[in-house]
């Protein structure tokens, strides 16, 4: 559990605001309040607020105040971002860490200080103007997400066995075909289940209505009748671990690694993440349109969607070969005797 008791009144309000208002996560809010800790641990150190001598960790940010707050300037920010990328602790609490963080670290800090802005200018009006208005995200590099192909999936689907057989193949069988994030999956409830539809609380507690196909049918149907039976300790839980209390996201993970190196694949590069990818990709390549994957996935914004639409695209690949151009293949003219 995070501890907010040095954040100061200012910051208090920011994070009641996105927890009440946005409906943002106990999570989200926390890494929010972790973030503008450091930040302002940084901007007192710098601004001469506490000797050079404190220790970082050690700062107290309960003092920070909208004067402390209007002085930040976009070049106070661009030196903490170089202290982040070179000199900040990637384990803090560690003896033996390596120091600066990646670009998708920085990257969510500064939306975390440009969010902080905004809501002191826009909601709050204790900023005349936002002088984080200009403030640029370091670049971050994008990589195509990596995914099961269709015999992959199955192989992993048919190496499922044991004692908890129904269960695992009723929560990778709903990962690969709904494209449920691992808290949605584990955050289900009996009465989500609603004949055709499933019903998922997705991030910021919103709300959105699945429809399930036949193998998840049918695969919910044979684990109910085998859930039905336990004696649950939490019975309200649609998955139940071995000792009949809602399943972890870490007992999850586990089961998803043991099948994949049961069916012979490399659990050192997949994760349940990546069988979210592996749904999305499936339905693309399957004339699933793009929009209607950003509802399913239950992405805020289509361009996180639209990765998926560079993974294995046939469209593509049939432009290729569409280009008449496509026929000449450069091969060098034999020289005859009268060249």
């Amino acid at each position: 559990m995070i501890d907010r008791t040095d954040a100061p009144p200012i910051l208090r309000d920011f994070l009641t605001y996105h927890e009440t208002i946005q409906g943002h996560s106990k999570k989200t809010v926390d890494e929010y309040y972790l973030d503008l800790r450091n930040f302002f641990r940084y901007m007192k150190l710098e601004k001469g607020y506490v000797p050079r001598t404190v220790e970082f960790q050690k700062i107290d940010i309960s003092d920070v105040d909208i004067d402390l707050i209007r002085s930040v300037t976009l070049s106070d920010v661009y030196t903490y971002m170089s202290y982040l990328s070179r000199d900040r602790p990637q384990h803090p609490n560690s003896d033996s860490t390596d120091y600066g963080l990646k670009a998708s670290s920085r990257a969510r800090k500064i939306a975390t200080i440009r969010s902080f802005y905004k809501y002191l200018t826009n909601k709050a009006k204790l900023l005349t103007e936002n002088p984080m208005q200009d403030l640029d995200s370091p670049r971050i590099k994008k990589s195509l997400p990596r995914y099961l192909d269709l015999d992959s999936s199955i192989q992993l689907l048919e190496s499922v066995d044991g004692p908890f057989a129904e269960r695992d193949r009723c929560m990778l069988t709903l990962m690969l075909n709904c494209g449920l994030r691992i808290s949605e999956l584990i955050g289900l409830n009996i009465p989500d289940v609603r004949g055709d539809q499933l019903r998922v609380l997705g991030k910021g507690n919103k709300e959105r209505i699945l429809y399930l196909n036949d193998a998840c049918i049918q695969s919910i149907q044979n684990y109910l009748s085998v859930r039905n039976s336990q004696q649950a300790i939490d019975k309200n839980a649609l998955f139940l671990s071995r000792r009949r209390k809602r399943i972890s996201k870490a007992a999850v993970e586990k089961m998803v690694k043991k099948y994949l190196n049961q069916a012979g694949l490399d659990s050192s590069l997949y994760s349940p993440h990546k069988l979210r990818h592996t749904a999305a990709t499936l339905m693309l390549q399957n004339g699933v349109d793009v929009r209607t994957l950003q509802e399913v996935l239950g992405h805020e914004h289509l361009n996180t969607t639209q990765i998926y639409t560079h993974v294995d695209n046939e469209n593509l690949r049939l432009a290729a070969k569409a280009n008449p151009l496509g026929q000449v293949t450069g091969k060098k003219k034999v020289s005859g005797p009268e060249d």
